[in-house]
């Protein structure tokens, strides 16, 4: 990875809690660990964050690889340390709680600040090896990668691209369908399923380097669950939601995008529901920019769908049906990051990459989404999303 993260307000943090360093202890699959380490590996490795650099503890298997991968100041083997004799000797518990004792000692390390994730049998073996571990409560690594770097966004906006290809293809298999008599949609001679739009959907997205773990495809009412996968066959004058959010398999960087679609005529109501959503998207969009909060943002997009006479969760909290999420989220090394877009939003930053997603529900009529992924700007914010919007399906 080539972040080159700025990690001044991690230290700041440390000063201020008077400890040492701040370590992480896991695997990549947490992006506080792949973000600060610059590496990626399925096994857990330490990472210890000091005045001096970042510092990474790995197995032998992965020290060349993290040598010439990884973004830190230095990397250490576990064998440094006497691991396996410690380990036969200990157990492998203590054994390795011990090494990364000995390594954050090799370092000056007698006090660390560790993440609220940290695993809790590390820490107490640590505390009993003499060091003092602190939990930072506030996050300060996630409020550190809400703020991408040039790097960061166009990682984004190549995930994003693929996302539009997976995109077009869903579309294009939905467009081409025939219709039968009950009014279910045929392609190659056989129901069009969600299972089978997803399945293009995926093979489009490994072609394009990119890969994702579940999507949807949801007809009808369910799609007036926000995260009801869908499944069965699609049909004709029902509204037809899809939400890609892909993640690039060598960067780890998301993309996310929804479009809702109805072959043949859904009915006025759903039409209705359609602007209207159309509508509060383009509102939303309008009122981002650094400065402003989510907060706001939320606001508009609920004043556009409220006005239109359908309820949200700010003018009823119980409400089941209208727009029952909030309008978006940050998006990057995790799909739902910080900031958020929503009520509790705090205020956006130039360089902050979030989803813009209004929506309106209800099972008697279906759902509609649309959602676009932007960059907040100085002045406004760069649609990282280059798809078109439109109920009717097309081919390109």
């Amino acid at each position: 990875m080539n972040v080159d993260p700025d990690l001044s307000a991690l230290r700041v943090t440390l000063e201020s809690l008077e400890v040492d360093g701040y370590l992480i202890d896991d695997d990549a699959s947490d992006s506080d660990q792949r973000y600060v380490s610059g590496f990626s590996a399925p096994d857990a490795y330490q990472t210890l964050v000091t005045d001096e650099g970042v510092h990474l503890l790995v197995s032998g298997l992965e020290y060349g690889r993290a040598n010439s991968e990884a973004g830190a100041d230095t990397v250490s083997r576990r064998s440094e340390y006497d691991y396996q004799e410690r380990v036969a000797e200990q157990g492998t518990y203590e054994g390795t709680v011990s090494t990364i004792a000995a390594f954050c000692a090799d370092h000056d390390v007698d006090s660390l600040a560790v993440p609220r994730s940290f695993p809790t049998g590390t820490a107490d073996g640590l505390r009993a090896q003499g060091l003092e571990v602190t939990v930072e409560t506030d996050g300060v690594v996630e409020e550190i990668r809400a703020t991408k770097t040039e790097w960061e966004v166009d990682q984004i906006r190549v995930t994003q691209r693929a996302n539009q290809a997976a995109m077009a293809a869903a579309e294009e298999l939905i467009a081409t369908a025939e219709i039968a008599g009950d009014g279910t949609l045929i392609h190659d001679d056989e129901a069009l399923t969600s299972e089978r739009v997803t399945h293009e959907i995926e093979r489009t997205l490994l072609d394009h380097g990119c890969g994702l773990d579940e999507t949807i495809v949801a007809c009808g009412a369910d799609g007036a669950d926000p995260h009801d996968r869908g499944s069965g066959p699609l049909r004709a004058d029902e509204l037809i939601v899809i939400d890609i959010f892909p993640r690039d398999k060598e960067t780890g960087y998301f993309g996310d995008m929804t479009r809702t679609f109805a072959r043949g005529d859904p009915g006025e109501e759903a039409r209705r529901r359609y602007d209207v959503t159309h509508e509060a998207y383009a509102a939303g969009l309008e009122a981002v920019e650094a400065g402003v909060t989510g907060a706001d943002v939320h606001g508009v997009v609920c004043d556009v769908i409220e006005e239109a006479g359908y309820e949200t969760l700010r003018s009823d909290p119980n409400t089941d049906t209208g727009f029952i999420h909030s309008t978006g989220h940050g998006v990057g090394l995790d799909i739902h990051e910080q900031p958020s877009v929503s009520p509790v939003g705090g205020e956006l930053e130039a360089g902050h990459v979030i989803s813009i997603e209004p929506g309106i529900y209800d099972p008697a009529v279906g759902g509609v989404r649309i959602e676009d992924l932007v960059v907040v700007t100085d002045d406004g914010y760069e649609n990282l999303t280059d798809y078109r919007i439109g109920l009717e399906p097309v081919t390109e």
